[in-house]
């Protein structure tokens, strides 16, 4: 018999409270249990960065957290970077004018370590992209047209 808990986080800027199974991850949780299928199951290992979500404001790998570990944090997935008006944030508008989001199987851990990366550092240099970014692999190798996304955001940003 698996032993569940109750837990409460802040999930896109709303305080939920549900149930979750001790051994389910937080990528488990987030797209079966919630609905939230932004998130990307992958390689389920942490390798890939497709399940990426901002927990406290640090990104993780969804994939290597239980589901239990968020109890009292608040977790922005790529669904909570909309505006409030169900508009696109500026950061997801600069990855479609930049012809960054090619598959798109990535794109939502590209944009979530991006958000993080520009939350920390609104004006990073384009080595600080990369860094940010290293942990998130793109099949369709649109690294370039991602960086330059990320810099466009940031420049409009600051403009």
């Amino acid at each position: 018999m698996s032993e569940s808990l109750i837990i409460e986080a802040t999930i896109n800027g709303f305080r939920r409270s549900f149930e979750v199974a001790v051994h389910h991850t937080l990528l488990d949780v987030l797209r079966d249990q919630l609905g939230l299928t932004g998130t990307k199951e992958c390689c389920v290992v942490g390798e890939c960065g497709a399940c990426s979500v901002i927990v406290d404001g640090r990104p993780m790998n969804s994939c290597l957290m239980l589901a239990v570990e968020v109890d009292g944090a608040e977790v922005t997935t790529v669904e909570g970077l909309a505006l409030g008006d169900g508009h696109l944030s500026p950061l997801q508008g600069a990855f479609l004018d930049a012809g960054a989001a090619q598959c798109g199987f990535c794109i939502p851990g590209q944009l979530i370590a991006a958000q993080a990366l520009l939350d920390r550092i609104p004006h990073p240099t384009i080595d600080e992209i990369h860094e940010a970014m290293a942990g998130n692999l793109c099949r369709c190798a649109g690294y370039e047209q991602i960086a330059k996304a990320v810099q466009a955001a940031a420049e409009a940003a600051n403009s």
